[in-house]
């Protein structure tokens, strides 16, 4: 079965989670710069099949797009492009960071490791990741 991947992407770093090949459950990967994706994508794609590309998007409390979403949306239609026989599914990614900083607490990391930024987006692309594997399996999607 190809595997599931998920984008927190950022306007400097973007983190990526992967599925394993049963689709069960999602992994933290890497955190790149956003600038490199295209060609961390391409490489991991050599050796890593992959269906979809679930993307975080970020969104207010009256739903309507962040305003970073300036910034996420020329790398998506870029990627979008480049990628075309992968689908794209966006998700609304709030309260990820929050999130993936009270997992890095309750995990037992130190304030040190939760200070470094690259392990919180990497986080938040797993805890996107999985919330779209937890809807697809109870078909809420």
């Amino acid at each position: 079965m190809k595997r599931y991947l998920a984008l927190d992407i950022g306007r400097k770093k973007t983190g990526i989670a992967v599925t394993d090949t049963s689709r069960i459950i999602a992994n933290s990967l890497e955190t790149v710069p956003t600038h490199q994706l295209e060609v961390y994508l391409k490489n991991y794609f050599i050796d890593n099949e992959v269906e979809k590309i679930i993307v975080g998007m970020p969104v207010q409390m009256n739903n309507t797009p962040s305003e970073s979403v300036k910034y996420i949306e020329p790398v998506l239609n870029r990627l979008k492009r480049v990628f075309s026989d992968i689908e794209f599914i966006l998700v609304d990614e709030r309260f990820t960071s929050k999130l993936a900083f009270q997992a890095m607490i309750d995990s037992g990391l130190k304030k040190t490791q939760r200070r470094d930024k690259t392990i919180v987006d990497r986080i938040s692309a797993a805890i996107i990741l999985q919330a779209y594997l937890d809807k697809e399996k109870y078909n809420t999607i």
